[in-house]
């Protein structure tokens, strides 16, 4: 018999058939109330799941006594307890890398429409309220030569700054864990402290992982050390912003404007403070989301799935040392 697996996010018709060609597969395109039940029921013969957002944790855990894997089809994995994931002997992989490219352009054009008031500047044409030549009060900010602080120079933030460095000209400032010295010698970039990158940046972009250590990072008194004229962009995850302090430093002028992708809630509730700020910029989290990305990201899932339970090493796996 064929391994059980279970696929709990849509995944490309192509990926879902190859899948089919080596494991019995249940499908579903997205978890909800109606299906939860017989996902769990499901999960009792299941050797491997591949999805997106699936709490795994021990409680489950404890209800999957067959599973091996679980593949993310994303780079983050904050969904995953790696500790109950460990003890229970059970690998997890993600997709790091295909999105590297995809993620920076988004984090570019939140930069370019914050800087430049862009969606601002959109609505007052298709509002009919653009009679006459644009005054100063509607201008926005340069982005070329400015300083750009990178909060996490990981491989997006990398990305990004040879966009900004190349691209604009700008002056590449970041703080990470460790010093980065490649992006250092490619770039240019300055390692320095939180506090002198929030001083001295124009932009300042946050793409740290969501730990221990970054929830809540961005507060009161980071915003209170940036620029009047300085831009916050997220894209990291919205557990690492105060959102009240960031409403407050918007609303009363502390910093000039916010690009978010990314909130602690998702979807973010309509009548969010932060939503009714002209000077935010709100995307729901599509950081990662084109059609070609995401298609790869499957794909690279699908690939760790196959490999595990065919006896292989996966490509991408986040804690491997449950194979040694």
């Amino acid at each position: 018999m064929m391994p059980k697996v279970i696929v709990y996010s849509r995944v490309p018709e192509d990926v879902l058939a190859c899948l089919k060609e080596t494991f019995e597969v249940t499908y579903y395109e997205k978890l909800t109330d109606d299906n939860y039940s017989e996902f769990m029921k499901e999960l009792t013969e299941a050797e491997g799941v591949l999805g997106s957002g699936l709490k795994v944790d021990r409680e489950l855990l404890e209800k999957a006594p067959k599973l091996s894997v679980v593949c993310n089809t994303t780079v983050g994995y904050d969904n995953l307890v790696l500790n109950d994931l460990n003890e229970f002997g059970v690998l997890a992989t993600n997709t790091p890398e295909v999105l590297d490219d995809t993620v920076a352009d988004t984090m570019m054009s939140l930069i370019l429409a914050t800087r430049r008031r862009i969606v601002e500047l959109d609505h007052l044409v298709k509002s009919g309220d653009w009679k006459a030549s644009v005054t100063p009060d509607l201008f926005g900010y340069d982005v070329h030569h400015k300083k750009l602080g990178i909060i996490g120079m990981g491989r997006v933030g990398q990305t990004l700054a040879k966009r900004a460095a190349a691209g604009f000209d700008m002056e590449i400032l970041y703080h990470n864990r460790s010093r980065n010295q490649w992006a250092e010698d490619t770039y240019g970039a300055t390692y320095c402290s939180l506090e002198e990158l929030l001083n001295e940046s124009d932009i300042v972009c946050l793409l740290t992982p969501l730990t221990k250590e970054t929830r809540d990072l961005m507060g009161k008194e980071q915003f209170s050390l940036m620029k009047k004229d300085a831009v916050f962009v997220n894209g990291s995850r919205g557990q690492t912003v105060d959102e009240e302090a960031l409403f407050h430093a918007l609303e009363n002028g502390e910093i000039y404007a916010a690009g978010l992708d990314v909130f602690r809630e998702e979807p973010v509730p309509a009548d969010h403070p932060l939503l009714k700020l002209k000077n935010v910029v709100s995307l729901p989290h599509i950081g990662s989301a084109t059609l070609e990305t995401r298609d790869k990201m499957a794909k690279l899932a699908a690939d760790n799935l196959v490999a595990t339970l065919t006896g292989k090493d996966p490509l991408t796996p986040i804690n491997p040392e449950v194979r040694t």
